[in-house]
């Protein structure tokens, strides 16, 4: 690869982790033509970009950012790497990968390591809980849920109240009768 030709990869790359503020990096060496070909298929079901890159220009594409990636340089940067670009779900690639393992009954893709709105996340032990994160649709969902529950309550207490009020009004207007 030229000079040159580096250059447009990391620019691309730049592009790419400036768009998506979720992305993963995984290790799926090892894998057969097949599976590769499975995995990315998944990828393109789930509006997930997966590209394999070298280490070295991931690593200078991410030195460009505003946020420190070094820690990413020792353990996450080394080996085979391919990048998983998901836009705002930040758990859709754990579940894929855990999905892809399931139906495959192998262990790879490895999660080595993931950025979450700048947070890093470094190691496999970390795909659990990156698979059960919340989108942000789910989430404002539940902060909807949330707030319309207590004016819920206060209506139907209304309600219930008001009838109740009602009644003891019109029997108290009948004793004086």
């Amino acid at each position: 690869m030229t000079r040159e030709e580096k250059a447009v990869v990391i620019g691309e790359l730049v592009e790419k982790f400036s768009a998506n503020m979720n992305f993963y990096i995984t290790d799926a060496s090892g894998m057969s033509v097949a599976e590769t070909n499975s995995l990315r298929r998944l990828c393109f079901e789930k509006g997930i970009e997966y590209k394999v890159v070298k280490n070295t220009l991931i690593a200078k594409a991410l030195e460009q950012m505003s946020t420190d990636y070094t820690p990413f340089d020792e353990k996450v940067l080394k080996g085979f790497s391919g990048v998983m670009f998901s836009g705002e779900n930040a758990n859709t690639p754990a579940k894929l990968i855990k999905e892809f393992r399931k139906k495959s009954g192998g262990q790879s893709p490895v999660l080595k390591g993931a950025s979450i709105d700048t947070d890093l996340f470094i190691g496999e032990e970390n795909l659990d809980m990156l698979s059960q994160l919340k989108s942000k649709a789910e989430l404002i969902g539940e902060v909807i849920t949330l707030l319309q529950s207590p004016a819920k309550n206060v209506i139907s207490g209304l309600k219930g109240s008001g009838g109740k009020l009602a009644g003891i009004l019109k029997t108290l207007s009948e004793r004086e009768n």
